[in-house]
């Protein structure tokens, strides 16, 4: 068993990582940041000026926003400004109102935000909003993590500033992990110290619930409980799984006022992560322990490989939390520490170079993909079956092909990234 101080480190960072968020992270990121420079302005700004990275603008362009009925930037920005509150964090817009989403449009109409790119960073995860009225100005910056403050300046005074080396992205906050150290914390920790990670079960399938018995994004989730796709799929865990799943993003990428459970920074990812391991756990009779130790053994394979992979990328995250989940689908069906690690190494085989084209209703169909892959993956490793090091990216030793897939979508797709930003923005 892990020693207990380095077992409560581990727990610390997955409730640090693991956490309810309404809507997509990058926009509601944005209203946060917002709602933080309009409290240190201490009165209803009149114009609001935001500077973004290009990975932000990606993200946050194409998605509801929770409780609007609206798409995109500007209404988040306005209700961050107008209603939100920094304390509640990614659930930053849970006071909206009609009346809230009305004035938001108002003060779109009077041309009263701006928003445009932040030139000459590096910082993938990159937020400054500037909040003027009455002669005053007050300034807040994020970056690093979707809810990591680094400046903050009311007037001429600086009130934070942890740009020059002080700042650091907490997700990343080195816990020295290998994909060994996260089998043996999440099966031999007492069970009791994991029983927090339920809650992700409870929270995404709520909201996979809400999103079948509804009609949102494209309905990728209801579409598969649909009769004529249950003919052709059939009533298993398989098509239950990827309905549930799929359905959750339905409801989140179309701005339902609905809370998820995210992941590092993406509620995406905590979807993925939590409903293919909890609907397999339950379809299959697992027990309340083992159903913990796999969504922990998910949840925590997700953070570490984001550790290295970052914040945000031009590899699609569907890729990442779904190996987590194929990790604990493995795991549940009584693999050992050698078939999870042959799972990874398929899963990489496999979903390498999905790329990331921004936030968006569609999102569904990707994690289905991903889903999909972690399931047959977990198969293939309990039938012993595993990609080989001398095929493509795969190598020996699996934390080396984790540091292969991040390396590829960290530093390898960065010229993709700035293609699929320039494709984005000139649409007609």
């Amino acid at each position: 068993m892990i020693p207990t101080p380095e077992r409560r480190r581990i727990i610390e960072l997955i409730r640090r990582e693991v956490v309810p968020a309404i809507g997509c992270t990058e926009p509601i990121a944005v209203a946060l940041c917002t709602a933080r420079a309009a409290e240190l302005l201490g009165r209803r700004p009149e114009r609001i000026d935001v500077r973004l990275s290009a990975n932000i603008l990606k993200n946050a362009m194409g998605v509801g926003i929770p409780g609007t009925g609206m798409i995109g930037l500007p209404i988040a920005v306005a209700l961050g400004a107008l209603v939100g509150r920094s304390e509640y964090r990614l659930e930053v817009l849970r006071d909206v109102t009609p009346e809230a989403v009305a004035e938001g449009r108002r003060f779109i109409d009077e041309r009263r935000i701006a928003i445009a790119l932040k030139e000459g960073i590096d910082e993938k995860l990159y937020i400054e909003v500037e909040a003027q009225a009455d002669n005053h100005s007050a300034t807040a910056v994020i970056a690093g993590g979707h809810t990591d403050f680094v400046y903050a300046r009311r007037d001429d005074e600086v009130l934070l500033d942890l740009r020059n080396g002080g700042a650091r992205d907490e997700a990343q906050d080195e816990m020295p992990l290998t994909l060994r150290r996260v089998w043996e914390f999440a099966t031999t920790s007492p069970v009791e110290e994991l029983r927090f990670i339920l809650e992700t079960r409870r929270l995404n399938r709520a909201a996979a619930e809400q999103a079948l018995a509804g009609d949102y994004g494209h309905s990728v989730g209801r579409t598969m409980r649909c009769e004529r796709e249950r003919e052709i799929m059939g009533e298993s865990i398989f098509s239950r799984i990827l309905a549930y799943t799929s359905a959750a993003c339905d409801a989140r990428m179309a701005g339902a006022m609905i809370p998820v459970m995210s992941n590092s920074g993406s509620g995406n990812q905590g979807i993925a992560a939590t409903l293919p391991v909890a609907i397999y756990a339950e379809q299959t009779a697992a027990s309340e322990e083992r159903t913990i130790r796999a969504l922990a053994l998910s949840h925590l394979t997700v953070i570490y490989i984001k550790q290295s992979l970052g914040r945000l990328s031009a590899l699609c995250g569907c890729v990442v939390a779904a190996t987590g989940s194929s990790c604990g689908i493995t795991y549940l069906m009584g693999g050992t520490y050698e078939q999870t690690a042959a799972a990874v190494k398929n899963m990489i085989a496999n979903l390498t170079g999905m790329i990331c084209d921004g936030a968006k209703p569609s999102c569904a169909l990707k994690l289905t993909s991903g889903v999909s892959t972690a399931v047959l993956s977990a198969m293939m490793a309990m039938d012993g079956h595993c990609v080989t090091s001398v095929e493509g990216i795969i190598d020996e030793d699996v934390d080396q092909c984790i540091r292969n897939l991040t390396a590829i979508g960290r530093d390898g797709m960065g010229e993709t990234d700035r293609l699929v930003l320039e494709i984005m923005t000139n649409k007609c």
